[in-house]
């Protein structure tokens, strides 16, 4: 199905980005992946993807600024000539509570978390509504819809990401494009893998399910989501998170 599909996924080399590029090298598609400065980590997941069979290239760029965006789509559509499946994936946190928030940690992580999806999306956007099709998936989170102490910039770009993907999808569904989100709960990553026992905790008590999800879970609902299946799928919000938004 995605067999030399053309596929990028920012912030694709660690965690769920590289959960989402390993499935689709998997699947034989050509997998672009985007990382900002961990080159050691983007390389060994693009071994791992090509050991899977998957045609893999690396771009390194900072998908929260514009020239290095529209720098990294030029060489795709110069590459590739096509684009069928963006993954907004980037993202960072500099959490601490308002009163203590520094103005950086706010404008860093709304940049990274946001704008990038902004940028790329935009960038995308020109390339698919000539091919008159494509598939945005933008990875947000259960804290943008519920949430969370220490998280204020985080949770305002991942809240943000919802209302994007719902006003593009309206823009862009005419051109046989779809656009939608997926909000992760606690994923086990390096990302959360840093919070105290203490959070893990208490974290583990609001889930029905009573586990931490895999990286892997939200890759087959970006997979799902990219198939043809999911053809008359646009502007939703799947929340990937054992019921903890229940």
């Amino acid at each position: 199905m995605f067999k030399d599909k053309v596929v990028l996924v920012t912030g694709g080399s660690r965690g769920i980005g590289k959960a989402i590029s390993l499935l689709f090298a998997k699947e034989r598609a050509k997998v672009l992946i985007n990382f900002k400065g961990n080159k050691e980590a983007a390389e060994r997941t693009m071994m791992e993807a090509k050991e899977l069979g998957g045609e893999v290239y690396l771009y390194q760029a900072d998908v929260s600024k514009e020239d290095e965006v529209e720098n990294m789509f030029k060489d795709i559509l110069t590459k590739f000539g096509r684009l069928d499946i963006l993954v907004n994936n980037a993202g960072i946190t500099r959490d601490n509570l308002l009163l203590r928030m520094k103005i950086e940690d706010w404008e860093e992580v709304l940049a990274v978390n946001l704008r990038s999806v902004f940028l790329c999306t935009r960038a995308a956007a020109k390339i698919m509504i000539k091919q008159r099709s494509g598939r945005i998936i933008n990875i947000s989170s259960i804290v943008g819809e519920r949430g969370n102490i220490g998280q204020a910039n985080y949770s305002s770009a991942k809240a943000g990401i919802i209302g994007f993907t719902k006003s593009v999808a309206r823009e862009l569904a005419g051109r046989g494009i779809t656009v939608n989100a997926i909000a992760p709960g606690f994923i086990e990553t390096e990302m959360t893998q840093g919070l105290s026992q203490e959070l893990k905790d208490s974290y583990l008590k609001q889930i029905p399910l009573q586990r931490f999800g895999k990286p892997e879970e939200v890759a087959y609902v970006v997979k799902f989501l990219a198939s043809d299946e999911a053809s008359y799928i646009t502007g939703i919000v799947v929340n990937v998170d054992g019921g903890l938004a229940i």
